[in-house]
């Protein structure tokens, strides 16, 4: 089923300058990026994109994290986006991450875990409005 969602390449994979190859990786799957900006990301923004998080004891050193640097924001879609992303991109802890994901490849630390996808197609359709208010060409 066709689907749209969420990738964001945070401010430690844009600094070790992995944009490319996380959107190589992309495309080589098949699927289409459908939106990208290197943005820095608003206070604003990040919290209402963690608000689930709020109470959580990481709520702010992951928003400081996200707004500490430029990110990179993409639309991916094709059929089954949400859980190819999630599958490509790999555990939360890159240490427990398999080899061949991104963050199993290139992330060592989940503090600087390189990215985060949409959890679900419900998830994908929040974000997406959140980080690209403007559209998508797809």
């Amino acid at each position: 089923m066709a689907e749209t969602t969420l990738v964001l390449i945070k401010p430690g994979g844009v600094e070790r300058n992995l944009i490319g190859e996380v959107t190589r990786r992309v495309e080589a799957r098949g699927l289409r990026v459908t939106g990208l900006k290197l943005i820095r990301a608003e206070r604003g923004t990040v919290e209402e994109h963690y608000a689930e998080h709020r109470e959580r004891p990481f709520f702010k050193d992951v928003c400081d994290y996200l707004t500490s640097g430029p990110i990179v924001c993409m639309a991916v879609s094709g059929t089954n986006a949400v859980k190819a992303i999630r599958a490509m991109m790999g555990a939360t802890n890159p240490v427990e991450a398999a080899p061949g994901t991104v963050r199993g490849d290139l992330a060592l630390t989940i503090d600087d875990n390189l990215t985060h996808s949409s959890s679900d197609p419900e998830a994908a359709e929040r974000e997406l409005k959140l980080w690209f208010p403007e559209g998508t060409v797809g």
